[in-house]
């Protein structure tokens, strides 16, 4: 119970911390490309996103990519397997932005499983996908079954982290969702185990269930 109650706070801390202070990636959104010498305010943004993945390490956002953000930006992309020039291209800011969505989903396991549930109070599966892109930037549809319909069909064997996959449960058709972490895991709201958690995507009952896979990021 103590455990519980301490993860509940931990969430509650993050979503008014990320309420007031919380920097999209516009990079990404506006397919921008930033490199050494820039001074504006989406290096302000990639700044604060490479330090919250631990890899800008000046105390602060300056918004001029000099040499501190040019290296960060290479020990990301050597890490990533991304090519590492330095330069934050289409490549690179889908990368960093799928980092900082399945960041923020792994925020929130634990949280309980709520029918309709949209908030860190309560998910439901395609509630907490919803809700972790909003938080990002990336807006979609509110239900599974719509959710279904947008971004680019993923073969299951080309699955990147930060995909939607989508499953056939309760009803005919999509009707359950979560992001894929790598490793054959996905993270979701679980109505079965009634709270955010990480399963196997090949488990036998998600392999029976499992009917595709979409790219929003």
């Amino acid at each position: 119970m103590k455990k519980k109650i301490v993860k509940i706070a931990s969430v509650l801390m993050l979503f008014f911390i990320l309420s007031g202070n919380f920097a999209f990636a516009d990079y990404y959104s506006s397919r921008s490309t930033l490199y050494y010498g820039m001074r504006n305010s989406e290096v302000v943004n990639l700044q604060n996103d490479l330090k919250d993945l631990g890899y800008f390490t000046y105390y602060k956002a300056t918004g001029y990519f000099g040499s501190i953000t040019r290296n960060s930006v290479k020990a990301y992309q050597r890490d990533k397997g991304l090519s590492a020039d330095g330069i934050v291209g289409p490549l690179t800011a889908r990368q960093i932005k799928a980092d900082k969505v399945l960041k923020m989903a792994k925020h929130f396991w634990g949280i309980p499983y709520a029918w309709g549930g949209t908030s860190h109070k309560g998910f439901d599966c395609s509630g907490y996908t919803h809700y972790v892109l909003l938080l990002n930037g990336i807006t979609i549809p509110r239900t599974s079954s719509a959710q279904y319909y947008e971004g680019t069909w993923v073969n299951k064997s080309d699955l990147k982290p930060g995909d939607l996959v989508f499953f056939t449960t309760y009803k005919p058709g999509p009707s359950h969702v979560g992001f894929y972490i790598g490793g054959n895991r996905f993270i979701h709201a679980s109505s079965t185990a009634g709270y955010v958690k990480v399963s196997d995507l090949n488990s036998s009952y998600y392999t029976r269930h499992y009917i595709g896979a979409k790219r929003v990021i």
